[in-house]
């Protein structure tokens, strides 16, 4: 087994399930949906991407893109949701942040997709 695959898979459906627990719930309920676990799912892909950076294939490329594009909409994810917290707009604008983690939950899934079909396709 190589530990450095082992790593990388790790990472990589970390900061999907992160990313779904964070997008999970009523779209508009701030409650539903906790900063903290937003600022995990960040630091998550963060690492995800960085571990991206090695892989020369085509498939790493498609895999880093998929990753930057995630880092992306989570950090303007964030950076809205700082500027709306504890403000009365909060409650109407929390389905935008969450619609940003949204579209970073599709592009971890896209990634996942690769990381299983990459697998799959390896031959002893």
């Amino acid at each position: 087994m190589n530990l450095e695959k082992v790593v990388f898979g790790f990472f990589i459906v970390l900061a999907l399930s992160l990313n779904y627990g964070f997008f999970i719930g009523d779209i508009d309920n701030p409650i539903h949906h906790h900063p903290y676990e937003l600022y995990a799912a960040i630091i998550v892909n963060l690492i995800a991407t960085v571990l991206k950076f090695g892989d020369r294939t085509q498939i790493g490329a498609v895999h880093l893109a998929t990753s930057l594009v995630a880092d992306l909409h989570l950090i303007a994810a964030a950076i809205l949701y700082a500027a709306i917290s504890g403000t009365p707009e909060e409650a109407i604008m929390i389905n935008h942040v969450v619609s940003l983690s949204g579209g970073a939950l599709l592009a971890n899934f896209i990634s996942v997709v690769l990381l299983i079909a990459e697998t799959i396709s390896l031959r002893r």
